[in-house]
């Protein structure tokens, strides 16, 4: 059962990122243009990841060919590599043409241009995510290594299978288990890419919440929200893939309650600053002004 959510909350994961890419484009808000710059955090962020999951694919490409899945591999890496050339072309095109625009936005009230743009979400997503990408970044790049400060961690570890596909070393489970540990690359690959994705999530938040500033020209909450509006249906997705296997994991020992709770708590935050609440417009009307007008 272990298996299926490490796969289930990885589709969801690798849904949420892909989406980010393509939704702000493809449902551009009013207050949003790409050649103002807005969507430059969004394309770059895109890059790095589709590179990232290159890489990993890369790593697993020999044993992707010896399961006949070689070609399917290979197709992936070239179709994002080729979207990452695009996203970096059009992000390098329209930070050139920002610094063209003579455009210019009133700041919110009591905002500086290296303000954060919501302390609020700075916080929550500091917290939650930043306990989910620790997880995540010692599941993909340590898979199998118990964190002992995490209560219950090697319950979590023995239930997702990272034990069978990854036995620590000098462990009981490495003297039972390491030899038929390379039969099961496959559930290793896909809990690396639970990882990866989770871990890609969780950057595109800290971009949005850390790096994104409110900016000379006040546009940091247009760039924000752009990450904002995916990560809060993205979120919601991966809560609703938890609380499926609530009962699952508790079976075995698990309890998944904290996750839900904080989970849910980061999705709300995020809903309500990417829909609702809104501290300034990028003119006086609220709509950006014509790509004739910059």
């Amino acid at each position: 059962m272990g298996g299926l959510f490490v796969r289930k909350v990885g589709g969801a994961a690798a849904l949420a990122f892909h989406t980010q890419k393509i939704a702000p484009l493809v449902f551009q808000p009013t207050n949003a243009h790409w050649s103002l710059g807005h969507f430059t955090p969004v394309l770059a962020m895109g890059a790095v990841g589709n590179v990232a999951v290159v890489a990993l694919y890369a790593l697993y490409l020999e044993d992707l060919k010896g399961a006949d899945a070689g070609e399917m591999g290979l197709l992936i890496c070239v179709l994002l590599l080729v979207e990452a050339l695009v996203m970096l072309g059009y992000a390098l095109t329209s930070r050139r043409l920002a610094k063209q625009s003579k455009v210019s936005r009133p700041l919110p009230e009591g905002k500086t241009p290296s303000s954060i743009v919501s302390k609020i979400v700075f916080r929550t997503v500091g917290i939650v995510s930043g306990f989910m990408g620790l997880i995540a970044a010692r599941d993909l790049l340590f898979p199998g290594h118990i964190i002992s400060i995490i209560p219950r961690d090697d319950i979590y570890l023995e239930w997702t299978g990272a034990l069978i596909h990854s036995p620590p070393s000098g462990s009981v489970e490495s003297d039972e288990q390491g030899l038929e540990a390379p039969l099961f690359i496959g559930d290793k690959f896909a809990s690396q890419l639970m990882a990866l994705y989770v871990l890609l999530t969780c950057a595109c938040k800290f971009v949005s919440a850390f790096l994104i500033r409110v900016g000379k020209d006040g546009s940091g909450e247009a760039k924000s929200k752009l990450f904002w509006r995916v990560q809060a249906v993205g979120d919601g997705l991966i809560t609703f893939m938890f609380r499926l296997f609530v009962g699952a994991a508790t079976s075995a020992s698990l309890d998944l309650r904290w996750h839900l709770m904080m989970l849910g708590y980061e999705t709300f935050i995020l809903f309500i600053y990417a829909f609702y609440y809104t501290t300034f417009f990028c003119s006086k009307s609220g709509v950006i002004p014509a790509p004739s007008e910059i």
